[in-house]
């Protein structure tokens, strides 16, 4: 009984090269054994359409086919090869290797395989080997740093040395941006690892540690410290000059200052690149000469019977 190739393939008989092998890719998708493993006459079906397309892709077997039918291999043509394929069609017709299933299937099997279909399926070798060989990115590199507290309030820059996977040690010099907290990290971008075959450079990922002030703690943007005073300052008031991230501030003193009570000074703590400056609270601490006469301290003695205080009242266990 003869085939009807073109009945097969769903063309119309003056259908053109481009045309047939568009329904050839769609039929292979459709009806391969490796997409319908359950389906036992797909394997058929797919012959079929295969032994079909190796004819009519074929522009002297499709003559032949045109004007014999299915019967021209019995006339001296070389047959179809029903059952090949995986191999390419006598003429240089398509094969399974020639179909971009890309369009199918989406970037999952975007990529070519050198194998059979089944391998190009179940993503092995050949796919991992192409995969493998396409230029990847560099790994990034971790790294961390400690600053003083001043670079990290007010920025600068710090040297840092890296040993790559080469074995080279390698000194850069990396930007600190003012405000940085600690805790923080910094990308320096493109100065990781070299991509593989020629691709992107990775990442240097660094964390930043800050050192501890001797005087002055941070919360947030605002800055704290503690300011020792005399006791003629803290009864008397007066003007201090006190240190700052952005310079010396006059810092004046209510007469009659206890120990603990805070000065704001604004403005004068962390200035960060982007948002409001914090302000510098200034804890006062009065602090007594280490030896005291006998004189003052008979005044002290006197002036506590004439300024009476009840400090303790409140302090229970």
């Amino acid at each position: 009984m003869s085939e009807d190739y073109y009945k097969t393939l769903g063309v119309r008989r003056d259908a053109s090269k481009a045309e047939i092998q568009k329904a050839y890719r769609e039929l292979a998708r459709k009806y391969h054994p490796d997409v319908n493993p359950d389906d036992k006459t797909a394997k058929e079906k797919f012959q079929q359409v295969q032994k079909a397309f190796d004819v009519l892709n074929d522009a002297e077997k499709r003559e032949m086919y045109d004007r014999y039918g299915s019967s021209f291999e019995t006339r001296g043509a070389s047959g179809p090869g029903g059952g090949a394929a995986w191999s390419a069609g006598p003429g240089g017709g398509f094969t399974f290797e020639d179909i971009d299933f890309s369009q199918f299937f989406g970037d999952r099997f975007g990529e070519q395989p050198t194998g059979g279909f089944g391998d190009f399926f179940g993503g092995g070798r050949a796919r991992r080997a192409q995969a493998s060989a396409k230029p990847r990115r560099g790994q990034d590199i971790r790294h961390e740093v400690q600053i003083p507290f001043a670079t990290a309030v007010k920025g600068g820059e710090v040297q840092i040395t890296l040993r790559r996977q080469s074995g080279k040690t390698e000194t850069i010099t990396v930007k600190i941006p003012a405000g940085i907290e600690d805790g923080k990290k910094i990308r320096v971008r493109g100065q990781g690892e070299p991509g593989p075959r020629g691709g992107k450079p990775g990442d240097i990922l660094i964390t930043v540690r800050v050192a501890p002030h001797p005087y002055f703690t941070r919360r947030g943007n605002n800055l704290h410290v503690k300011v020792p005073v005399s006791l003629a300052e803290a009864a008397g008031g007066g003007t201090i000059d006190l240190p700052t991230p952005h310079g010396m501030v006059a810092l004046k003193i209510p007469p009659g200052s206890s120990s603990g009570t805070k000065l704001r000074a604004k403005g004068q703590g962390v200035a960060p690149l982007q948002g409001t400056p914090g302000d510098l609270f200034a804890e006062l601490q009065i602090v007594l000469p280490k030896e005291i006469g006998d004189a003052d301290r008979q005044w002290l003695t006197e002036f506590g019977r004439r300024n009476p205080q009840s400090l303790r009242e409140d302090l229970k266990w």
